[in-house]
């Protein structure tokens, strides 16, 4: 059995926990089957970002008329946008890879790992161990148990990014953001997208009022079919059959692609834990403590395996933690998740901080709320966004910030001040007395603080 000081499992986040360790002159090891660089840089945030921003240039173009200007679209070039996707991503992952190889005092295995005990992991045909273990491999798409799905070619979000022909007609089972980014993509450049949801709203865990505006947008782009379960699928002789039902409502749909976007499973299971004593929650997440160390002394967990946030930049602020508390155990410190904003790149955009107003209610949390439209402020005007707005929560009585929920144009952009005065626990008038650029963008945000009804 091969020991080590330290072993991380995982090739994202978890990879600023391993260099610290190897800067400090530690034996250490990363365990990753591929591609080096994590969900987010291969296969997630970052791919589908500049396959998103190709359709928005698309909505640009098609809305150009809006203004005055006469354009049109000539054609997609699919090879181009993969190519332009994928060639620096693949690099930049073949980088990483060489790069953790190239330092003397670090071991790279690229097999599958799964615990044998509370400290040792089989790696292909070795076994290791070591006195620190640091867990961060992840989620992986969760696959509903649909009779015939694993009869016919789906898709999940690992694999619908790189498709090598773009799709006539696509059905997506889901209503999250996954669903919406990737409606927003295919649907863009013209495929004909048919969303398939059990829920009455898409992006339910979003305030109620950004939620439901949400799905009346995407009521006008797409096919939206809600209420409605997905029965059993099957290969047909045009394509893919997907029989679905709403009620006592049954139909088929027939698509070329399927896309599955039902959430996100973590890879406990696959590594094993049970078996090195490590304590999972209900949903199969690692528990930890508030130091982000698990119930075996020793062994750490952060980014989405840890359940708290799926979200890179949690992640990221989970590794500067972890590497603190792991290499100055006398300074350990809890994570602070004070302010963690998320976005939806969808379009309309999506982003939030904070509670949402059914969480204020669920918690018996006093509250008021505020609200300002796009189209209530000059350059909301000037870009034809009428539709999109800003909502905000916050104390009554102290002013303190409790939440903001935005839906409309650069929403995810636009969250960042209301997400930098929560996290500095600043109140509602560090915006409502900044001064703002005229005629700017921003300027929603401040109307919505503004509108804020205070004791």
């Amino acid at each position: 059995m091969k020991t080590y000081d330290l072993i991380v499992i995982g090739s994202g986040s978890g990879l600023e926990v391993l260099a610290e360790g190897a800067e400090r002159g530690m034996r250490v090891a990363v365990i990753d089957h591929g591609p080096f660089g994590g969900t987010c840089l291969t296969r997630g945030c970052i791919p589908s970002k500049m396959l998103i921003h190709v359709a928005d240039v698309m909505e640009t173009i098609r809305n150009a008329g809006r203004f005055g200007v006469k354009a049109e679209v000539r054609g997609v070039d699919w090879e181009f946008i993969q190519r332009r996707t994928f060639e620096e991503i693949d690099e930049e992952s073949a980088g990483i890879l060489e790069g953790n190889r190239a330092v003397p005092n670090m071991t790279v295995y690229t097999e599958t790992a799964r615990f044998t005990g509370p400290k040792t992991l089989a790696v292909g045909a070795e076994e290791v161990t070591a006195p620190t273990i640091v867990i961060a491999a992840g989620t992986r798409p969760a696959v509903p148990d649909i009779p015939g799905l694993a009869d016919v070619s789906y898709h999940t979000s690992d694999t619908v990014m790189r498709l090598p022909e773009q799709p006539r007609r696509m059905v997506i089972v889901g209503g999250g953001y996954i669903a919406a980014e990737m409606a927003h993509f295919f649907g863009a450049l013209g495929t004909e997208v048919t969303i398939v949801h059990r829920s009455g709203v898409m992006l339910r865990s979003e305030d109620e009022d950004i939620a439901e505006a949400f799905t009346r947008a995407y009521r006008h782009r797409f096919n939206v079919l809600l209420g409605t379960q997905v029965r059993r699928v099957s290969q047909g002789k045009g394509g893919i059959l997907v029989e679905v039902s709403a009620g006592h409502l049954e139909t088929t749909l027939e698509c070329d692609a399927l896309l599955v976007a039902t959430g996100r499973v973590p890879n406990t299971d696959l590594l094993e834990v049970d078996k090195a004593g490590i304590t999972l929650d209900a949903r199969g997440f690692i528990q930890t403590d508030q130091y982000l160390e698990a119930s075996v002394a020793g062994v750490w967990a952060l980014g989405d395996i840890a359940g708290k946030y799926q979200l890179k930049h949690s992640a990221n602020l989970e590794a500067a933690y972890a590497a603190n508390n792991i290499f100055s155990p006398e300074d350990k410190l809890p994570v602070d998740y004070h302010a963690m904003p998320h976005g939806v790149f969808a379009s309309p955009q999506v982003a939030g901080v904070g509670l949402t107003e059914e969480e204020c209610r669920a918690g018996g949390k006093e509250y008021t709320a505020g609200t300002a439209s796009y189209g209530d402020t000059a350059y909301g005007q000037a870009i034809e966004d009428r539709e999109g707005f800003a909502k905000v929560l916050a104390d009554p009585h102290t002013g303190d910030i409790l939440g903001c929920h935005i839906i409309g144009t650069h929403a995810t952009t636009l969250i960042q001040e209301a997400a930098n005065a929560m996290r500095q626990h600043l109140t509602v008038e560090a915006i409502t007395q900044g001064i703002y650029v005229h005629p700017a963008l921003p300027e929603v945000v401040q109307r919505a603080f503004g509108a804020l009804p205070m004791h």
